[in-house]
């Protein structure tokens, strides 16, 4: 799904560059807010499914995997209210932060017509994350694809009948067709086949199980926005050099790159936070170590060979954005320095699985906060503008943090300690079964007391 959510966007950003230089810089700073103010905080929310749900799978507490589902939906469906409130003053905003009026603008009318997909961004991440947890991902697989297949027409109607707002549409219209299929998947194949569906839990939500979800929602969702924000505000940054319009749209085509591979991350991230928090919650310690450092070699041979993929594609990757040939050329160069930071990020990401599996999402949050902005956004600022750099400025001093970031995470995974994090996984996922038992204990006992009355 990740790969097929990223290969979208770079389909979404090659309509714009047909679409015309103004249409490029503007929609990618529509997207650029949108992953800011509004994907960031969704996905980073739901990040505090992977551990709950996993250790309850891994415990066959099904009953909190039911209802962290429900709440999560809830969650997400209450934070987008003041997303979008704030997506309709989009220009006000990026003028003041200041963007060109032209550029802005653009990006209002991109954003406005972007509003549905908070709603179903907010179903579609929770059940994402409620069927990889358990190992399934078949289904997301598929249903992803075949979104996929329907988005190069989509788009291509949708811009003949509405311009830049069509592209807009396309988005959350694909998007809607993956959440249908998963929630019919989770609705009917997943309750034919599994008795999991009858120990329920859906409706069944006590202010502790909200505590716990919330307890891990705000590292969750800081860790991940602190990560995306960088990114983005790499992008606003770019904004603000001379050649604006220029300097934005090279940018857009090589992040375009990193996001299909940043899929790639992503998946192997899921995979590592799913695989650890499962053995944890089955008490299985030693396996979820032998889990985590396996799935930090895979991550490191997959950063060399995704940096190997970006080179050798960097001779043809611009023309597929623009027929300029200076933006054509100044990416290529680009891609050289982009290509070092992929063999830091893919272990980055990997890491950052990790501790979410194990229910401390707050030590990636430490180290994208010292990475990032302590030192990965001053430098990059300042090679950029005072060293007169330019764009190879702000993406250098973005791989020195980076790199730091992944020093600091390797320090904090070295130092779990295994035994006593699978024991507060049995904590956290058998308390809901417990209390379960407890319930049906006292249900018989009143049941007793009437007959016998």
């Amino acid at each position: 799904m990740n790969l097929t959510w990223f290969a979208k966007i770079a389909i979404t950003t090659a309509f714009l560059g047909w679409l015309g230089e103004l249409q490029l810089a503007g929609g990618t700073l529509g997207f650029t807010f949108a992953n800011v103010t509004g994907f960031s905080v969704l996905n980073g929310l739901c990040g505090a499914m992977e551990p709950i749900c996993g250790q309850a799978h891994g415990a066959r507490n099904f009953k909190l995997l039911h209802k962290t589902l429900f709440m999560s939906v809830l969650l997400l469906l209450a934070a987008s209210l003041p997303i979008s409130f704030l997506w309709l003053n989009v220009d006000k905003v990026l003028i003041r932060f200041g963007q060109q009026e032209d550029i802005s603008l653009v990006a209002k009318s991109y954003l406005f017509y972007l509003l549905p997909d908070l709603v179903v961004t907010s179903f579609l991440c929770p059940l994402k994350a409620y069927l990889s947890s358990q190992g399934v991902t078949v289904p997301i697989m598929f249903s992803s694809a075949l979104a996929l297949a329907f988005h190069v027409p989509i788009n291509i109607l949708l811009v003949k009948l509405k311009g830049l707002q069509g592209i807009s549409m396309a988005v959350w219209i694909t998007d809607l067709m993956v959440a249908i299929l998963l929630a019919l998947y989770v609705a009917i194949a997943a309750r034919g086949k599994d008795q999991s569906w009858k120990d329920g839990g859906w409706w069944e939500h006590r202010v502790g199980d909200w505590i716990q979800l919330l307890k891990l929602c705000g590292p969750c969702c800081l860790t991940t926005c602190l990560e995306w924000w960088c990114y983005e505000i790499l992008v606003l940054l770019t904004g603000r050099l001379e050649n604006a319009k220029w300097a934005v749209g090279v940018l857009a085509i090589v992040l375009n790159f990193d996001y299909l591979l940043y899929s790639a991350m992503l998946s192997l991230a899921t995979c590592a936070s799913a695989r650890v928090s499962n053995e944890l919650g089955a008490n299985r310690p030693h396996n979820a170590y032998r889990s985590a450092y396996v799935s930090l070699l895979v991550s490191v041979l997959s950063g060399c060979i995704g940096a190997m993929l970006m080179v050798a594609s960097r001779g043809f990757w611009g023309n597929l954005f623009s027929h300029n040939r200076g933006i054509v050329a100044s990416v290529k160069k680009m891609m050289l320095l982009m290509a070092l930071v992929e063999v830091v990020n893919f272990p980055l990401a990997v890491c950052g699985g990790i501790v979410r599996g194990t229910a401390k999402p707050w030590l990636a949050m430490y180290s994208n906060l010292s990475g990032f902005y302590l030192l990965a956004l001053p430098l990059g600022i300042f090679f950029a503008f005072k060293a007169g750099l330019g764009l190879a400025g702000l993406l250098l001093g973005f791989l020195v943090g980076v790199v730091s970031c992944l020093m600091l995470l390797l320090v904090f995974v070295a130092r779990i300690d295994w035994n006593e994090e699978a024991r507060k996984a049995q904590t956290l996922a058998s308390t809901d079964a417990q209390e379960e038992q407890a319930d049906g204990t006292r249900t018989h006992t009143e049941r007793e007391n009437r007959t016998a009355a």
